[in-house]
């Protein structure tokens, strides 16, 4: 019975580090979805419409993120848009990461140490997360840029007629 104990109690503290993990890569939408709920609140609605309007902004926030990130082509707008999402991600990652690592390491070094590591994960996965969003002309399975296999349809035109002509030219050999 102990045993049972002790494997939930891991399988639970790794559901938490992992929903903890979860809301310091979407840090930007929380913080928007929180400060929408709070003003909410102060304006006089009670506190379920309170969470009902943060909930709603946090995830209109995040929809429109990604949508952003999917949709602009430019490099730097999709890297700006990547380190928006980044620094708050790394700030709550520090913060995570220390206050568990205050639980279980004595050393305050190596409290440091785990903190600076949690910030770097966390802020690493936020911006690739945005970065790595696909491109509008993405082809599922294949990498978008010189390498795409998709042609335009000028050129794949210029291409069949050019087949045909060398055909028509060298009718022994096969393309």
């Amino acid at each position: 019975m102990i045993i049972i104990g002790i494997v939930l109690s891991f399988v639970g503290l790794a559901y938490l580090c992992w929903l903890l993990f979860s809301l310091a890569v979407n840090a930007v939408p929380f913080l928007i979805g929180v400060a929408a709920g709070l003003a909410a609140s102060n304006s006089g609605s009670g506190p379920i419409a309170a969470i009902v309007i943060g909930a709603a902004v946090g995830t209109f926030t995040l929809v429109i993120a990604r949508l952003a990130s999917t949709h602009m082509r430019s490099p730097l707008v999709r890297a700006a848009l990547a380190l928006l999402f980044a620094i708050p991600a790394a700030a709550a990652g520090y913060h995570a990461a220390r206050g568990l690592a205050h639980i279980v390491v004595p050393a305050e070094a190596w409290r440091e140490t785990i903190a600076v590591a949690g910030a770097v994960i966390v802020a690493t996965t936020a911006f690739m997360r945005m970065w790595l969003s696909s491109p509008p002309d993405a082809v599922p399975g294949v990498a978008a840029g010189l390498t795409s296999t998709r042609l335009p349809a000028p050129q794949t035109r210029e291409l069949s007629a050019r087949r045909s002509s060398l055909r028509m030219t060298y009718p022994d050999r096969s393309l």
